[in-house]
């Protein structure tokens, strides 16, 4: 089987924003494509022609700075466009280009497979015509953020400045296989939606990360980068930590004019439209053009708006929306990620409680079974085709393979900004198992508010590249990466982390069984048992920035 289609479950992770109507809680955007764009065939280094439309404004005299968009899902389209009349307006000249082989471009289609030359080719096309004044700026969401950062690895000498939307770092560990787990929602319902069986094969065939993946990681690559990038990412997209690990890595290991020039904006979005929570209108869309109108303004026409005096991070710390009075719900700046905080641990303790002394019991656990045929059902969180963002966890029910530890009510409001982790000090009786981990802000009236999870497969304990299958009657120690938020749990709430083995249809329930992913239908009953005593203490840490004094605040 040919490898270079492996590179096409790509369009499942950075390309399926065409399958949303909108993004953050913002109309639908109309794209009114004028003045009528000029159709060229550019020549790629292999002989391929792509096809590339050219808008010019109609007012003033060229040659223009130019915004480049390359896109795999039509140049014509709303969301292949972009919005190539709002920049013509300000001055800029356009050009929005098929990727190889989609629509009317030529080549054999295999999604960011060919973007990183052809994104080079294409930029330099672009400075050499006689409407461009040789600064070039790519732009995108999605799938156009993430050509955009493949063009950028190969340093073309025109490209200036980029704007890059909800976008990861890793196609590895933030889109394929979180945790070391197959994140099914995303991969499998489009692949089988598109009859890819073969590459969907493929896909689970590279369970580990076994290099395969190198070439188009892009952490791995930052070194090449030359140009300030602003990263702009939400709190509940499916790439979350992907715009954050970019922003720090380019800031720090990136060349040229990308080291210490970089620019991230993180807000209460998603991949689309988060469910059952509205926040206020301050949060502001993805949207709002004003941001990349400012950032192109000043690196492709030089002019001297601010922006590049602006703190580096721009973030907006969510807050209780039933609670006018609480704090949150507003933007804060910062210098660096992750920002200054203090490392707070909150440890399980037996009969669910969550505190932030160690459990001075000698010998304490709880265990459950967990059964693949009954996986526990996703409920919001950082999803891509159903709901999405900080649902309800009471939907789930009350099942006996979800254990819930919480805190008391909250004294003061507490407000939690960075990276979070959770260790836990697990067992099985199967050779693998998962284990999933949940934050959660709970409501005065039982309301159970999802703010982030994630979760491990167990055989990846030791690292992703190479696998090591548990022991019965072993404890281990397992780390779970939650990846990153900024909010503020009010007063009278409770912090609660809930701990199972399962989240379908978002993960790849495991059948631990030990075997390599689907080589049979066999599944196992795991009984697996967390941890919680003063030799084993399993914990979340959070990065605890503020505890608001005992009083209402109006952050507002």
């Amino acid at each position: 089987m040919n490898k270079r289609l492996m590179f096409v479950v790509f369009f499942v992770l950075f390309g399926l924003s065409l399958q949303l109507p909108t993004y953050a809680q913002a109309p639908a955007l109309a794209v009114t494509a004028t003045p009528k764009p000029e159709l060229q065939m550019v020549l790629m280094r292999d002989g391929i022609k792509l096809a590339t439309d050219v808008y010019l404004p109609t007012e003033g005299k060229g040659p223009w700075p130019v915004i480049l968009t390359r896109t795999p899902y039509n140049k014509t389209s709303a969301l292949g466009a972009g919005r190539p009349t709002f920049w013509t307006t300000k001055g800029y000249a356009v050009v929005v280009q098929d990727c190889r082989g989609r629509f009317a471009s030529e080549g054999k289609y295999m999604p960011f497979m060919d973007d990183h030359f052809d994104g080079y080719d294409t930029v330099e096309w672009v400075a050499k015509q006689p409407w461009s004044n040789g600064k070039v700026g790519m732009t995108g969401v999605s799938a156009m953020g993430i050509t955009a950062n493949q063009a950028s690895i190969t340093a073309p000498p025109h490209l200036t400045a980029m704007f890059v939307q909800l976008a990861p770092a890793s196609a590895y560990q933030h889109a394929i296989y979180t945790g070391g787990i197959f994140r099914k929602e995303m991969n499998e319902m489009w692949l089988k939606s598109q009859k890819a069986d073969d590459i969907l094969q493929m896909t689970i065939d590279h369970a580990r990360d076994d290099g395969f993946l190198n070439i188009r990681e892009g952490k791995l690559h930052w070194e090449k980068v030359q140009v300030p990038v602003y990263n702009q990412g939400g709190w509940y997209d499916i790439f979350v930590q992907g715009n954050i690990d970019n922003f720090a890595g380019l800031q720090k290991r990136g060349s040229g004019l990308a080291k210490g020039n970089q620019k991230l904006m993180m807000g209460p979005w998603g991949h689309g439209n988060i469910d059952e929570v509205k926040y206020p209108t301050n949060s502001s869309s993805l949207l709002d053009m004003t941001e990349q109108q400012r950032w192109f303004d000043y690196w492709l026409k030089g002019i001297n708006n601010g922006v590049i005096h602006d703190p580096p991070i721009k973030y907006y710390v969510m807050g209780d929306v039933t609670d006018p009075q609480a704090p949150g719900n507003e933007w804060r700046t910062a210098q660096a990620w992750p920002i200054p905080a203090k490392t707070t641990s909150y440890f399980l303790n037996p009969g669910g409680g969550l505190r932030e002394k160690i459990p001075t019991e000698k010998d304490s656990s709880t265990s459950y079974q967990y059964d693949p045929k009954n996986p526990v059902k996703t409920i919001g969180g950082a999803n891509l085709f159903i709901k999405k963002g900080p649902l309800d966890q009471r939907a789930i029910g009350d099942r006996r393979d979800v254990l819930k530890f919480a805190t008391a009510p909250l004294d003061a409001p507490l407000e939690v900004t960075g990276p979070l982790t959770v260790e836990l000090w697990v067992e099985s009786d199967c050779p693998d198992t998962d284990f999933m981990a949940k934050l959660v802000d709970v409501y005065p009236d039982g309301t159970e508010r999802l703010v982030q999870d994630n979760g491990i497969r167990a055989r990846f304990r030791k690292g992703f590249d190479h696998e090591v299958m548990m022991k019965k009657g072993e404890v281990y120690k397992l780390t779970i990466d939650l990846w990153s938020t900024s909010i503020v749990i009010n007063k009278g709430h409770r912090i609660a982390v809930h701990i199972t083995s399962s989240n379908d249809p978002r993960f790849d329930p495991n059948p631990n069984t030990g075997k390599p992913l689907r080589t049979d239908n066999e599944t196992q009953v795991a009984t697996n048992t967390i941890h919680h005593d003063q030799a084993h203490p399993s914990r979340i840490l959070l990065p605890v920035v503020k505890v608001y004094e005992n009083k209402a605040v109006s952050a507002r």
